[in-house]
């Protein structure tokens, strides 16, 4: 983990325009996948799991792998669910969401379907998705792997990449860039709170950039 602290006030925005400082501008996931409520924000580590097609399942212990992923789940950690893009099935509920909570997960982004959405909000869970759908995944997608390097919402992401995100989107942060963005992110949010400044003091657009080189 990095040595540098993201500060509370960056935006998803402002850690993607850090990317493309850095030449990688490719690592945001698909604007499909959506939080459940537009206030909801997610930071934190990734640990990936991911879903294959499958109506093929252990009757007497049909979710072990999922339950094995959950129970080992480190504080600071988001979990990224991977799917292939699949509707088949809902892949994380109410009951998956206490888990990860009480083990100090900081939200789930999954880039197919939630279901227990009410349930959810109860729980007091960051949950990001595409969309909702009542089915279990039991009987028609498996487990395949557990915090490998997945595909997920278009973004190849590997354990211990950094995520933030919000209602704009998704950013996935290499290991080896962390603590550069982090650094750039948080001169972006300081310089853009000064922007702000100006512009409603009445700045005019030109002024403010010439200023500041933000925007």
């Amino acid at each position: 983990m990095s040595g540098v602290q993201l500060h509370p006030a960056v935006r998803a925005a402002m850690v993607s325009d850090s990317l493309d400082l850095m030449g990688i501008r490719e690592n945001v996931m698909n604007f499909a996948i959506k939080p459940l409520e537009r206030s909801m924000k997610i930071t934190g580590y990734a640990a990936t799991i991911e879903f294959v097609p499958s109506d093929e399942f252990n009757s007497a212990d049909p979710y072990g792998p999922a339950i094995d992923f959950l129970d080992n789940l480190q504080s600071g950690e988001v979990v990224i669910l991977s799917t292939g893009e699949s509707n088949k099935s809902a892949f994380w509920g109410e009951l998956f969401s206490t888990a990860a909570l009480k083990r100090g997960a900081t939200g789930v982004i999954a880039d197919g379907p939630l279901r227990d959405v009410n349930q959810i909000f109860e729980v007091g869970f960051n949950a990001f998705g595409v969309g909702t759908l009542p089915y279990d995944y039991k009987g028609r997608m498996k487990v395949a792997s557990v915090r490998t390097t997945v595909l997920c919402g278009g973004v190849s992401v590997a354990p211990g990449d950094f995520i933030i995100a919000d209602v704009d989107g998704v950013v996935v942060v290499p290991q080896f860039a962390i603590e550069r963005v982090f650094t750039a992110a948080n001169a972006r949010a300081l310089s853009e709170n000064h922007v702000l400044t100006d512009l409603k003091a009445g700045s005019t657009v030109r002024e403010a950039w010439d200023k500041h080189h933000v925007l």
